[in-house]
């Protein structure tokens, strides 16, 4: 099951890990997409801090972490090929993330919620 947030990301629950990526909309709003810079494996971050850089021909946005934990892999075909964002945003996952104990995908939007959001 899918879940969002109010920054436009999409988040996917595999196993004990989190799936992390971009919604259409965000997409969409960017334009194409030109440049990404990913986090490194390993790093562990807080939630909220800004970890993934994308720059598109309309402008700079960066990507918070949804939780805090630990960056257990990232989307390294993104580098050779950020268009992918814009070709098939739900596909193009950014980074996988082992959650700190405790977090859970419970205080996040789902599909409907963020359908009205996005209006």
């Amino acid at each position: 099951m899918l879940k969002y947030t109010s920054d436009h990301e999409w988040l996917r629950a595999e196993g004990d890990e989190i799936v992390v990526g971009i919604t259409p909309h965000a997409s969409e709003q960017l334009g194409d997409v030109v440049f990404i810079e990913l986090p490194e494996t390993g790093r562990e971050v807080a939630a909220g801090e800004e970890i993934v850089v994308i720059e598109s021909v309309k402008a700079a946005s960066d990507i918070v972490a949804p939780v805090a934990g630990t960056i257990t892999a990232v989307n390294e075909a993104l580098a050779d090929a950020p268009g992918d964002v814009n070709s098939d945003a739900m596909s193009a996952w950014f980074f996988r993330i082992k959650p700190a104990d405790g977090v859970s995908l419970d205080g996040f939007m789902d599909e409907s919620a963020y359908q009205e959001l996005i209006g």
